[in-house]
């Protein structure tokens, strides 16, 4: 008997929940183990749930259970989820996480002491729900040289993208909606202001890499200032609006961002559409590979989980060499970074725009009827070149970075 403990049995702990019962002889016959929930972690009681007589109040009747062979965490956040999973692996227990926030913040110190310990910390569905990628990128992919890393990593702010894409809706009724549906929180800070992307790559930066990057150095906005206007210079050019989180790999350094990006219809990521997620990564001798799925929901995260599970019920007495080592990784500032730009100026004064031709002279111009500005699209720039030269202009109403070939 292989025994488990989840940590937080909200929609992805129950999930787990879920999977190991609806599909356990399928888990016996892949690991020769009968795997089962022995234990659940929970601030709630569930009277007269099937489960009711499984939930405990205090973490130590898991960590001092020796009975219990992997804990799945799926609480959120950083605490007290930290201070459980170190605890579990201090103990001797296997873990698996769907936290995100959790891995970006302390995965090199959890790996650290897995590998002390001999046990595993594995985290496949802290990143794209149940689109395997992390396995992905350190086995199938283990014989690469990563160049580029591109994903839509949130759900949330594709399905606002999309909706104000595709129905021309404004940024806060697509929200709204998204909010409706469930596929939003009440408090959609996390997701709209790009943070949660920014997490998730870092991770895959730090695989890639093999050292550790952290999220803080990567440079993160978020889609709230995306506004109608933008859509409709965006179907004129026929491109669309993602979020996207970039990481690049040249000569030592990682080149990473989480930013709204324009992306012309033969790009990978522009069919990724609602709340899917789809991950473009790039190889030395791979060449590109776009990976497509549910990036979150219940029942694609809890498969990730158990994933997990069954990989570590197949590697219970060892260690497996996985994730980054505890080196830092240098991160380059984004003013290092290149791109080429859409911007937007107010009115249409000849003089005016040009002069911003000749600032920009590789640009392109863009008209749209009835509106009382331009934009430019500019050829590629160093982002700290591009500002210099933007704020020798006035009028300026935004800019979007692009990817336009």
């Amino acid at each position: 008997m292989f025994n488990v403990a989840i940590l937080g049995f909200g929609t992805v702990g129950s999930g787990v929940y879920e999977v190991i019962k609806e599909n356990n002889a399928l888990l016996k016959q892949k690991t020769g183990e009968d795997i089962a929930v022995k234990k659940i972690l929970d601030i709630r009681d569930f009277p007269d749930s099937e489960w009711e007589s499984l939930v405990v109040h205090d973490i130590k009747e898991i960590i001092e259970d020796n009975d219990i062979d992997a804990v799945v965490e799926t609480m959120g956040g950083t605490s007290p989820a930290f201070e459980f999973v170190r605890d579990a692996l201090l103990s001797g227990k296997h873990v698996t996480t769907s936290n995100k926030a959790l891995v970006a913040a302390h995965g090199t110190e959890l790996l650290k002491i897995a590998k002390e310990k001999n046990v595993n910390f594995f985290f496949e569905a802290s990143v794209g729900g149940g689109i395997p990628i992390i396995r992905t990128l350190t086995e199938s992919y283990a014989g690469e040289h990563f160049k580029e890393i591109t994903g839509i990593l949130n759900g949330t702010t594709n399905y606002i993208l999309t909706k104000m894409d595709a129905e021309g809706e404004d940024f806060e009724k697509a929200l709204s909606t998204a909010q409706e549906l469930g596929y939003a929180e009440r408090n959609p800070e996390a997701d709209v202001q790009g943070h949660d992307t920014c997490r998730k790559i870092a991770i895959l930066a730090s695989l890639a890499t093999g050292k550790e990057v952290n999220f803080e150095e990567i440079y993160t906005e978020g889609i709230t200032k995306i506004d109608t206007t933008d859509f409709e210079y965006a179907k004129y050019m026929k491109l669309s609006i993602k979020l996207f989180g970039d990481s690049k790999f040249e000569d030592g350094m990682v080149y990473a961002f989480v930013a709204p990006v324009m992306v012309e219809r033969d790009h990978p990521l522009y069919m990724v559409n609602d709340v899917f997620n789809g991950i473009m990564v790039e190889g030395n001798m791979l060449g590109k590979s776009m990976l497509y799925g549910s990036g979150a929901g219940k029942l694609p995260t809890a498969s990730a989980v158990v994933a997990d599970i069954i990989a570590i019920t197949k590697n219970k007495d060892k260690n497996i060499p996985f994730g980054w080592v505890n080196e830092k990784q240098a991160v380059a500032d984004m003013s290092e970074t290149s791109h080429k730009y859409f911007v937007r100026f107010k009115g249409k004064d000849t003089q005016f725009i040009n002069k911003c031709k000749e600032t920009f002279k590789d640009a392109k111009e863009v008209y749209l009827d009835g509106k009382d500005e331009f934009a430019l699209v500019t050829g590629l720039m160093k982002e700290k070149d591009f500002l210099m030269d933007l704020n020798n202009l006035g009028s300026v109403i935004k800019y979007i970075r692009t990817k336009i070939a």
